[in-house]
């Protein structure tokens, strides 16, 4: 396969439509780079003829096929000169009306110019990384705030943007490159008198300005994980203990069939819940019993299928009925996960004591319901916070966590770290030591992009939409 001879990074020209597909409103196309000016020029028709552009000014007009003369769509158009833009490049927006196929035909006259092409997946925001608009970490919290399925994801995100975990890196990083110095002149200076490298000053600073911070960034990792990804929660129970109730009751709207006929739900139902902060992706599923019935065999494979992806488990139990030999039998299935057993239809048995269900799964939150009337719905979305959570403190307001990558990297810089600890500890030659110190630098500057790989760039940016 021949790979297209694009311009390199310096000198292409990128577009691309920055909004989402469908009809809407407004649809924007973005371009970037050395091209944006002309191309601005030659497709757009200003209404007062004025074609000297003052720099972050909209203008109203018409984009004009150049060959035909015919106006394909009035438009908004800014031109937006360099540095001060995304990119750190020349930028141009041209707002038109939200119609896929006048967005499509403006965008295939631009990248008919010389040396412009469609951008990439990410490339907007890649340029303004690899231009030093932003770090890694921020261009990161880009993708983060548009995928952010809570409040508190997006603030989080947004703390990461304004660069809260940018500034916590940098402070941890100089204080490595302090301590790096001083090795640094040991090392030249070997046969000085006075010592200079004195172990306990040197490791008490590693502790307090190196290791205690890179360990509270770990330890909000799980929090910021939870508040940024969710988690997953599978409805289970036999058939008719008001699973697809329970669901509707969650979601505040009718979502699911709800029927007194055993076996109604024959698929699982996925829906996304905000509960304190945290995405929990609620997933309703056939309730498992033995059947003949193919279609409803299907549903009940893929409910144990979805049973063995989730992170926790409602266990729903027909308060009406009593304990039964098959809900036992659930429990046992379920019992590797973190479960949740939500005794429903409390309001046709007015006698129950639920503390007898807590006696029968000893340990486990045990909350009783009305998926009909919403009696008790309040308690079970605060013990599934609490199951979701698992202990782990969230992110407060403005704090930034490390993401996944960012862990990793985290976790070599801290283990680095606790060996030029121990080589001080043991009175090993600085230029031993500073081979693990460069070592924790060089895992700093993989969070923040300074000696992150192409590849992982790439993979980093290809998880971005198109015109972002």
């Amino acid at each position: 396969m021949v790979m297209p001879d694009f311009p390199d990074f310096n000198e292409a020209t990128i577009a691309g439509i920055a909004t989402p597909p469908g009809a809407g409103g407004i649809g924007i196309i973005r371009v970037s780079g050395p091209q944006s000016y002309a191309i601005l020029q030659h497709l757009f028709h200003p209404k007062n003829l004025q074609h000297n552009f003052i720099s972050h000014r909209l203008y109203f007009g018409a984009i004009v096929h150049p060959e035909t003369g015919l106006a394909i769509d009035e438009v908004l158009a800014v031109y937006m000169r360099g540095p001060l833009t995304y990119t750190r490049e020349e930028v141009v927006e041209i707002h038109g009306h939200g119609s896929h196929l006048l967005l499509q035909e403006i965008l295939a006259l631009i990248v008919t110019f010389p040396a412009t092409r469609l951008a990439e997946p990410g490339e907007f925001t890649k340029r303004a990384f690899l231009n030093g608009r932003i770090d890694l970490t921020q261009a990161e919290a880009v993708a983060e705030l548009l995928g952010a399925k809570t409040r508190e994801g997006a603030t989080l995100a947004m703390s990461q943007l304004r660069g809260g975990l940018h500034e916590e890196i940098w402070k941890i990083r100089d204080a490595l490159v302090a301590v790096r110095a001083i090795m640094e002149v040991a090392i030249d200076f070997p046969d000085e008198d006075v010592e200079i490298l004195d172990p306990q000053p040197l490791m008490a600073r590693l502790d307090r300005e190196v290791q205690e911070p890179l360990t509270q960034l770990l330890a909000r990792a799980e929090g910021g994980k939870i508040i940024r990804e969710g988690v997953s929660a599978v409805i289970l129970g036999r058939p008719n203990v008001g699973k697809s109730s329970l669901l509707n009751c969650l979601l505040r709207e009718e979502r699911a069939i709800v029927t007194a006929i055993p076996g109604t739900t024959r698929d699982t139902i996925e829906e996304c819940l905000d509960i304190q902060g945290v995405p929990v992706r609620i997933i309703d599923t056939a309730g498992i019993r033995e059947t003949v019935e193919a279609v409803e065999e299907m549903g009940i494979r893929r409910a144990r299928q979805k049973l063995g992806e989730a992170d926790l488990v409602l266990l729903v139990l027909d308060g009406a009925e009593g304990l039964q030999a098959e809900d036992r039998a659930l429990f046992a299935v379920a019992a590797d996960k973190k479960v949740v057993v939500v005794v429903n239809k409390i309001d046709r048995a007015p006698d129950l004591d639920i503390g007898l269900y807590g006696e029968v799964f000893p340990g486990l939150p045990v909350v009783g319901i009305s998926a009909t009337t919403g009696q008790g719905i309040h308690a079970l979305e605060e013990a599934l916070y609490e199951a979701a959570t698992g202990g782990h403190v969230l992110q407060e307001p403005g704090v930034a966590a490390p993401n996944v990558r960012h862990t990793a990297a985290l976790q070599r810089a801290l283990g680095a770290v606790q060996q030029v600890g121990v080589g001080l500890a043991a009175g090993l030659p600085p230029d031993l030591l500073a081979i693990d110190l460069q070592g924790a630098l060089s895992f700093l500057g993989d969070i923040i992009g300074e000696t992150t790989t192409d590849d992982v760039l790439d993979m980093i940016f290809a998880e971005f939409c198109l015109g972002k």
